[in-house]
């Protein structure tokens, strides 16, 4: 096995109250690609940190391999000092490091470069980040929420570019499918311990509920031995007096140990509060447009969406997602066309950017809107110290700022806050941003078992899958052109869907070119080849060439492709490597109309010959 590149043991660290990290660990090895878990609160981010030598642990050990190089990706970048993203993402490279790396890193994350820090979006400055810590490819690279604020079609291109990186790989993200398909080895953080499975995520909750079980039944076990030993304390035979002490220290031990365990943190429990029903109509849109300057941001679009609908609205940053959401739900006017919103509506909304929170509100105060200690939760008074319990905040937590909260547990604050008002229409811009596995398994069940209507914006494809009943996406994610178009079921049906349309269209054109060739060869005089017809000369020499010309393409592809193989190609020769990616791009396109050719001249003679 090959000696680690970075080791923490046994870290400690606690800021006054009970420890945050009390024994845990961290290993990686040249190549690994892990996944760190655990529940909002439970110092993924700190642990993360003291690897990058950014937050120094109380006691422990901390090995980095000395000519190791590490980047860190945190959640809010410091752009101060930086006229431009470039400057930014140049920043983060070494003294040997390419800074072409940059510009390619850049352009395929949809930045020039150009542009002024001072002026980013959230997503916008996600991305830069990203191209900061990327570009130097450095020997260790640990992510904190890399998907945040991305879209789909770039988490897609970062799931590609992480899953061929040499370096290894730390990362912390409540993307389900993200983390599938990236890791592969989980480290479990969990009451200030870790535990290692080496196995990527995929396999990690199942493993997680065996460990919980084991020790619940571990604890069970003490329990009734404790109760034997204490049946003897009272009621067993005098024996030697130096066994009985013996033995009453045993026991001693084992109530300690009994008494000290930590049991798993709680669940969230919790449900929306019920309101009136609405009408069974909720929302009408009738041709609505939108448009900024030149710029079509939604095209004539149609939608009815009933009660108990669960809608998923999708699409690349800028497609204009909030501003049709906003349109759909009243808070904007559309450029032409209507909308009618139905009767008896009810809307609590959680927006992604967290503008509602003020930090310097506590939680007691802002969930209960400054009305004493008590908030009214489906027509029953609760005290905000159990109420926030259900959500897994401590008692002692009432009085604490809210800029005191990771990013987590201001998402689950805002969760809490909005599923006590009462409501049948929850509008989601965004809500799985920042929430452990375990409050997006409950939001989940939220949503799927919300008896009123639910729109929601997310990039979090299997979210989508769990809960929503239709998906709203561009008809062109490509380039937006301000269509959009409701698809049946979640985003993984969508995709079927849309593939299955450009499957049929591209048939259609086929079907539509074959009239056009009968009416060529009528024009010439020719007759049309019936029955037992032959192929002409030059479609049977294409018919016996084309199979070699597809040979020598293949060929030329695999001799670019071992090129390109090389790891050190793109640091000593970008040119030569854009160069040989072009070349590809060409061939493959060439090949692939070879194949269409070859495929519909086979099939014709096989028409003529019976």
């Amino acid at each position: 096995m090959a000696p680690p590149i970075l080791k923490l043991d046994d870290i400690f660290l606690s800021f006054g109250g009970a420890p945050l990290l009390a024994g845990a660990g961290l290993q990686v090895e040249s190549g690994d690609k892990i996944c760190l878990v655990g529940r909002n609160g439970s110092g993924k981010s700190t642990l993360l940190k003291i690897a990058a030598d950014m937050v120094e642990a109380q006691s422990g050990e901390v090995f980095r391999h000395p000519s190791s190089t590490v980047r860190y990706l945190e959640q809010a970048p410091d752009f101060a000092g930086y006229k431009t993203v470039a400057a930014y993402a140049e920043a983060g490279l070494g003294p040997g490091d390419d800074p072409y790396r940059v510009t390619y890193l850049l352009s395929h994350l949809g930045l020039t470069g150009e542009e002024d820090p001072k002026t980013l979006s959230g997503g916008e400055a996600r991305r830069a980040a990203l191209a900061r810590v990327l570009a130097p490819e450095p020997d260790i690279l640990l992510l904190d929420e890399p998907t945040n604020h991305l879209d789909l079609p770039t988490i897609e291109w970062l799931e590609g570019e992480l899953q061929k990186s040499r370096s290894a790989l730390v990362l912390i993200s409540h993307d389900r499918r993200f983390l599938e398909k990236v890791s592969t080895a989980t480290v479990w953080l969990d009451r200030g311990t870790s535990r290692r499975l080496d196995k990527g995520f995929a396999h990690f909750e199942a493993w997680r509920d065996q460990v919980l079980e084991a020790e619940e039944l571990e604890q069970h076990k003490l329990g009734k031995a404790i109760e034997r030993e204490e049946h003897w304390l009272r009621y067993g035979v005098t024996a030697r007096r130096k066994r009985n002490m013996r033995r009453l220290g045993e026991l001693q031990d084992m109530r300690a140990r009994h008494r000290g365990h930590k049991g798993a943190l709680g669940t969230v429990q919790a449900a929306a509060a019920d309101a009136q029903e609405s009408g069974k109509l909720v929302i009408e849109a009738d041709k609505i447009t939108k448009a900024y300057d030149e710029r079509i941001i939604v095209a004539p679009f149609s939608i009815r969406v009933h009660r108990g609908d669960c809608i998923g609205l999708v699409g690349p940053n800028g497609a204009g997602k909030t501003t049709l959401l906003k349109m759909l739900t009243g808070q904007l006017a559309p450029d032409s066309g209507t909308v009618k919103l139905g009767t008896n509506l009810e809307i609590a909304t959680l927006d992604q950017k967290r503008e509602e929170l003020n930090p310097e509100d506590t939680l007691a105060n802002y969930l209960t809107d400054g009305r004493g200690e008590n908030l009214l939760v489906n027509g029953e008074q609760r005290h905000v110290t159990g109420y926030m319990k259900e959500f897994l905040f401590q008692p002692e937590q009432a009085r604490t700022p809210i800029k005191n909260l990771s990013g987590g547990e201001r998402a689950r604050l805002m969760l809490a806050r909005i599923l006590s008002r009462p409501t049948n229409l929850l509008i989601l811009d965004e809500p799985t941003n920042d929430l452990d596995i375990e409050t997006l398994d409950l939001l989940q069940e939220i949503v799927a078992g919300f008896s009123g209507t639910v729109i929601l914006v997310s990039h979090d494809r299997d979210f989508l899958d769990r809960t929503v009943t239709s998906t709203i996406a561009p008809a062109n994610p490509e380039d937006p052109d301000g269509r959009w178009i409701e698809y049946a079921g979640g985003y993984s049906d969508m995709l079927a869907q849309r593939k299955g349309a450009i499957e049929e269209r591209r048939r259609a054109e086929k079907a539509a070119e074959k009239p056009k060739a009968s009416e060529a060869t009528a024009a010439s005089g020719a007759e049309p080849s019936k029955g037992k017809g032959k192929l002409s000369y030059k479609q049977k020499f294409a018919l016996e060439n084309l199979p070699k010309e597809m040979a020598k393409a293949e060929a030329e592809i695999a001799v670019r492709e071992q090129k390109m193989a090389d790891p050190n190609l793109f640091t000593k020769d970008p040119a030569a490597f854009n160069r040989l990616a072009a070349e590809m791009e060409k061939l493959r396109n060439s090949l692939a109309r070879m194949e269409e050719e070859w495929l519909e001249l086979e099939m014709l003679r096989e028409e003529l010959e019976g």
